[in-house]
This record gives C-alpha cells, structure tokens and sequence, in this order.
C-alpha cells in the first residue's frame, strides 16, 4: 500500500522541526512537501540536525504549488495567516485534510475577533474539529479540517475533562512553560540574560488561551464555572507543567476518578504523586495527578508543550484522521 502523501507549510519553526522528525520516520505518511514564507533556505540551514538526513527542496508557500498533489497538509503558519492560506486551498482541492496548529479555527467567531482579530473564513471555521483526542475522538476520524489545540488549552483541559461536573465556581490555573513555546522570534522576554535563572507571569487573567479553555468547559457542558488563568515563562527549553485549583460540589477520591475516565486512554498517565516536565519530554503523554483536600481539589498535569501541545498531538490526529490507529508512529519515550 503506497504511503499517504504529506506537506508541512512552516517547516521553519520548533514545531514544523518536531513534525518533520515524527512525519520522516512514520511508517504510513511520507513527507513530500515543505514550505516557508520565503523559500530560499536549505532544511540544512534551517534545522542544522537535519544536514544529511533530508534534501527535500523548502518551497515558498503556495496553496496553488499543493492544490491536488498531496493528501494531508499540516499548517504551522501564525494565526490569520493560516486563515488565508487554509481557505484558498480548501477552494482549490476538495479532497485535501488538514491540520492547523495555529488558533484560527480553535474558536467561535465571537471568540476569536475578540482575542484576535477579523475572523477572514467562516465557512470552514464552521466545519473545524477541535482536535483533543480524548475530548471528541469520534468527530476527528470524519473530520476534514482540525484545530489543533493549544498547549497550555491542553494540558489544562486534559486535567479537568474529569472534575467539570463536580466542580463549583471559579477555577484558577497556574501554567508554566518552557521558552520554546514562545516560537523562534527573540523578544526581551525571550533574551537569554532575561528568561536565565529567572521566571515570571506574564498577561495574568487576559492571556489568549483562557477564552480557548473556557469555551470548551462550556461546551463540554460546565457552565457555571469560571476560569482564571495565569501563564509563566520559566528557563526551560521544554516542558509545561500546569497546577489548578477548584472547588468540589461534593467529597470523591479524584484518582479513583481519573484511573477510571481514563482507563483506555493509551496517552494519558494517571501518577500517584504530583507530576513533573522530565518524564513526558519528547512524548505525546500527559501525565496528570490529582489531590483533595476536604472539597478543595489540586490537579497537576505535565506535557511537553512542543510535542503534546503542538507536533505529537497534530500526528495523532492525522492518524485517526486516515483511519490509523492513533499510536502509530508516536513517540512514547523521549
């Protein structure tokens, strides 16, 4: 059976580079097409760890250059971008699935313009899949377009997917990232002398992500409750690590509860002590703990934010996507 034919359009940054390494050595997809904004660099120059293992040429994208040549495309554009980029291919190839790892397709309308901007294709954001496996796995194998979730969204939703409905007012969520997560450009926070032996909050309660988590609380069926979110940047290349705190509607033993909501889950790690980035480096797992106190609950979950959060979890999307067993090909010891 020949392979399923694949394009990366941003292969430039942390997370078309963990793509790429996932993609090179799947067993079902072969990557035939990469692409930047510019066209004019090797892979070589790009990714040095790349010198002699590819000569794949890196085009300027173009939906036209892809437009009924390849079978799956993954989108690791910016937001609005991706937009522009995903509606114009959608128009030229009626057979082509994608995946974008932007927010553009993460959100309602309302949502997005509101943390965003103008919302330039409606049409397919109608159709969009929001692409947390263990969220809606059904609705990913008939989907032809997925939003691939955000990093912080997932490790969060991941920790409360179980609790939503024994959960009472707000919940507060304490997130911590490595500085990959803040893509390839350099800004003052990012600057080595800064982000060093040093960590910090940055856009408490106002980060974009928020609105991300809490529209799928509400739609999972929670909506009574109110989410507080707050981001930190720590000297960690990768790695998230997230804590959140809630309140019980009534007293249960929350491993017992995640032992059993995850029992068939082949990438979720239920630990019996509080979890940490080491050990999910380099995998697509997620590994969660969880704690009482009288009606006071903890849950505490790692991923690593390039992998989970990004490249890994887009990988096991596509697989479902094609009808593959959703483990195929991903990486589960980093």
């Amino acid at each position: 059976m020949s392979k399923i034919s694949v394009g990366i359009v941003g292969i430039s940054g942390y997370t078309g580079l963990e793509l790429f390494k996932i993609l090179a050595k799947h067993p079902k997809f072969e990557i035939q097409y990469i692409a930047n904004s510019s066209g004019e660099e090797s892979i070589e120059t790009i990714h040095p760890s790349l010198l002699k293992v590819s000569n794949l040429k890196i085009y300027k994208a173009n939906p036209r250059d892809i437009a009924n040549k390849i079978q799956l495309l993954f989108l690791a554009l910016p937001h609005q971008e991706s937009m522009l980029f995903c509606k114009e291919l959608l128009e030229l190839d009626s057979q082509i699935k994608i995946i974008d790892l932007s927010a553009d397709y993460r959100l309602s309308k309302e949502n997005y313009e509101l943390n965003y901007c103008q919302h330039l294709d409606e049409k397919n954001l109608q159709h969009a899949v929001y692409g947390l496996v263990e969220y809606q796995r059904e609705k990913i194998k008939q989907a032809r377009l997925i939003a691939n979730p955000g990093c912080y969204p997932t490790a969060s939703l991941l920790g409360l997917l179980p609790f939503l409905p024994h959960i009472q007012s707000s919940i507060f969520i304490d997130a911590k990232s490595g500085v990959s997560g803040a893509g390839k450009k350099l800004s003052s926070n990012t600057h080595y002398p800064f982000i060093n032996e040093n960590i910090f909050a940055y856009n408490p309660l106002a980060h974009r992500h928020q609105i991300e988590i809490a529209e799928k609380c509400q739609l999972i069926g929670s909506k009574e409750v109110k989410i507080n979110f707050i981001p930190h940047l720590t000297p960690l290349t990768q790695g998230m690590l997230v804590s959140i705190f809630a309140t019980l509607k009534e007293t249960l033993d929350p491993l017992e509860l995640l032992f059993d909501f995850y029992k068939n889950e082949p990438f979720i790690r239920i630990r019996t002590q509080s979890v940490d980035v080491l050990n999910v480096r380099g995998t697509n797992f997620c590994d969660i703990y969880a704690k009482c106190s009288g009606n006071d609950l903890f849950i505490n979950t790692s991923i690593d934010n390039l992998m989970r959060g990004a490249s890994s979890q887009a990988v096991v999307n596509a697989n479902l996507m094609f009808g593959f067993e959703e483990t195929l090909g991903i990486p589960m010891i980093g």
